[in-house]
């Protein structure tokens, strides 16, 4: 079976993995092209961390019919997809029936209609079954990453209803369910000798008539929060419905004031932006604000991160703010909600961090995995006040009040996350933010956050309190952004005064411990230990965006960094290729990402060099072009000259938020909209 036909539907934090006639069948693991694991993504419908299907197969008197066209080529397939199957058959004995197998996801939920067509014209019988199970396992069991875990006292149940069959896991006080209903009704549920239970039922058809079966699979998460359903969400509707109620959805987010195809002369620039804008329509996730409000955050990608993430989450907003500020202010609210209050050390939490992830899985809710709610960034908190501001700034010069009311209203928040990062984040102590190495956790906690992603020019590892680049820049940023904030909206001067002073502070130490003369660069990090990361990294671009560099160092930085051994002509790799490090299919170590490359170029554009920032530009959106206008995560960091196209990063995420919105920002660098 090739990965490449199968199906993904994803929808407000609900995703099926779907082979191509529609079934749930793979083996344990299969690789899905642009899937960041560990290794392999398991076929199935998740919902908060959890596999709620693990298995649905259709047979049609008693074999699995053939693929005629598989779902992936339906023309909805961003929202849902239609596979033609048959029973087999030969040139003398064609099929007596066909089969057009209907799928569709939504909140939750997975609905399908099956319809026959009879081919005879005369009256005959179809046999068909669906074989279902649900094991529920936790997302972090389905990684390849070599690890077990204790779950032991489990009990799997399976109730037999009037119109299908319930399965149920319960692990002391937790319990989540899947339900399979079906109209009409099964005439059969029957064991198979595992877990799994057969839906079986025997369907007239008249000459050239026709027969349906509508299915929905509903998951009932542990702790799942009660929604009320969206306006206009079709009840128990069809997947036809459900397809054009979620293209209806997605029409509205994308088509919003303002349009990206009408601020840019640039037709593939614009194709970019408008699959971004489905794609994180798509990616959106349900959260809460301070006050219990429900809102709708982007997720952090597809198949492993459709949670919030603090980072990811931050600077998808951020690029997006320009066209969709709703992002942004839900996002805010969201991060407040979960901003730490206390010291919990497992979860590196301290009073006025920012969440790094959340998770709603048993793994999590037993405490076998930490990130039920992590704390394991050093670049979350920084960032959130960075959109704060510029989310208040640009309403500023929309002359909207609306966002200032924000501004005010998470103005407790906003100084305790400032407070962090002096105090717990390392201003105070060491001058810059830090972090620690996480045993059980993050090693790295910067964006960068694979283990041997900061290392200097021969691959050693800073250890102790490290010190990463970008990460002093942001803090600047923020100082800088929430001074002007005080002054304008809290009508704090003397605060405003203290941070500005900070920041100038910051800025002179900086320059004065990060850059290295000899190569006219910045170093990737420092420790407390004395260790100078050496390596030349693409965090030198996020230095540009913050304006930590003066203009001079700023924009040999800038043409540094589009130079042959760091742009491959697709984008600026994370590490300038020739170093011992260097890896084009490592993860962080010469890669390229494309929201690394969207901070780059808004850097490049803020130092006056728009040249490079629209050379840059132009090789994202053509490596866009070239993968139907979709950004995976990350790509290989080969360059042009070793293929004509860019070559796949086997394991990332796609769709991936902030990917999503890099056309987005690129919008910005390239001076066609307005910037943060």
């Amino acid at each position: 079976m090739n990965a490449t036909e199968h199906r993904l539907l994803v929808h407000e934090g609900t995703f099926a993995v779907l082979g191509p006639s529609g079934d749930v069948s793979g083996p344990p693991g299969w690789a899905l092209p642009s899937a960041q694991s560990e290794g392999t993504v398991p076929e199935g419908l998740f919902v908060r961390d959890a596999r709620h299907l693990s298995r649905w197969q259709l047979t049609v008197d008693g074999s699995s019919p053939a693929v005629l066209v598989p779902a992936s080529h339906s023309p909805d397939s961003d929202f849902g997809g239609t596979a033609v199957l048959t029973p087999h058959g030969t040139r003398e004995e064609p099929p007596a029936y066909t089969v057009f197998r209907e799928q569709a996801v939504v909140s939750g939920e997975l609905t399908e209609r099956i319809r026959l067509t009879s081919n005879l014209g005369e009256a005959t019988t179809a046999r068909l079954t669906l074989t279902a199970d649900a094991d529920f396992a936790d997302q972090f069991e389905l990684r390849s990453d070599h690890r077990s875990y204790d779950k032991r006292h489990t009990v799997r149940t399976h109730e037999v209803r009037p119109d299908g069959v319930e399965f149920g896991y319960r692990r002391g006080e937790w319990h989540s369910r899947t339900s399979i209903t079906a109209e009409p009704p099964p005439a059969t549920v029957d064991e198979t000798g595992s877990s799994a239970r057969q839906l079986g039922w025997l369907l007239e058809l008249a000459p050239h008539g026709t027969a349906e079966l509508t299915l929905r699979v509903t998951a009932h998460p542990h702790g799942a929060p009660k929604r009320r359903a969206p306006t206009g969400a079709p009840p128990g509707g069809a997947p036809g419905e459900v397809i054009a109620w979620l293209k209806s959805r997605t029409d509205a987010f994308t088509s919003a004031e303002p349009v990206p195809s009408r601020l840019t002369d640039w037709p593939e620039l614009a194709r970019a932006c408008e699959q971004g804008l489905v794609d994180l329509a798509g990616l959106r996730v349900a959260a809460r604000g301070p006050d219990g409000e429900e809102l709708l955050i982007p997720g952090a990608g597809v198949p492993w991160f459709l949670t919030l993430f603090g980072r990811d989450s931050l600077l998808t907003s951020l690029f997006a703010l320009p066209c969709r500020p709703q992002l942004a202010e839900h996002t805010l609210l969201a991060l407040a909600a979960t901003q730490a209050r206390e010291d919990e050390p497992e979860r590196l939490a301290q009073p006025g961090k920012i969440v790094h992830e959340v998770r709603s899985g048993e793994l999590a809710h037993f405490g076998q995995v930490p990130y039920g709610r992590y704390y394991g960034s050093v670049d979350s908190t920084p960032l959130f006040l960075i959109l704060l501001a510029a989310y208040t700034e640009q309403s500023s010069e929309n002359g909207g009040a609306e966002e200032a009311q924000l501004a005010a209203r998470l103005e407790p928040q906003a100084r305790a996350a400032v407070d962090w990062m002096f105090t717990h984040g390392g201003l105070d102590e060491h001058g810059y933010l830090a972090y620690h190495a996480h045993e059980g956790g993050l090693t790295n906690q910067n964006w960068k956050d694979s283990p041997g992603a900061v290392c200097t020019a021969d691959g050693t590892r800073p250890k102790g309190a490290v010190m990463v680049a970008e990460v002093q820049g942001y803090a600047y940023d923020a100082l800088c952004r929430i001074a002007r904030l005080a002054r304008t909206v809290w009508k704090d001067d003397a605060y405003a005064d203290r941070l500005a002073k900070a920041a100038a502070a910051l800025r002179e130490r900086f320059e004065s411990d990060f850059w290295m003369p000899e190569r006219n660069f910045p170093l990737l990090a420092l420790d407390d230990g004395g260790t100078r990361a050496d390596a030349l990294a693409s965090d030198a671009g996020h230095l540009l965006w913050s304006g930590i560099l003066g203009q001079e160092a700023g924009e040999q930085v800038g043409r540094r960094l589009m130079e042959d051994d760091f742009f491959s002509g697709w984008g600026v790799r994370t590490l300038a290729s020739g170093q011992a490090p260097y890896h084009p299919l490592s993860y962080h170590r010469g890669s390229i990402w494309p929201q690394d490359n969207a901070v780059i170029a808004l850097g490049l554009a803020r130092y006056g060099l728009h040249e490079e920032a629209r050379t840059l530009a132009a090789g994202m959106v053509e490596a866009a072009a070239r993968q139907n206008y979709r950004l995976p995560e990350v790509l290989a960091g080969y360059s042009r000259s070793d293929h004509p196209d860019p070559v796949p990063y086997p394991h990332a995420c796609s769709p991936q938020a902030w990917a999503a919105a890099t056309p987005l920002a690129l919008l910005t660098a390239v001076g066609d909209a307005p910037g943060t």
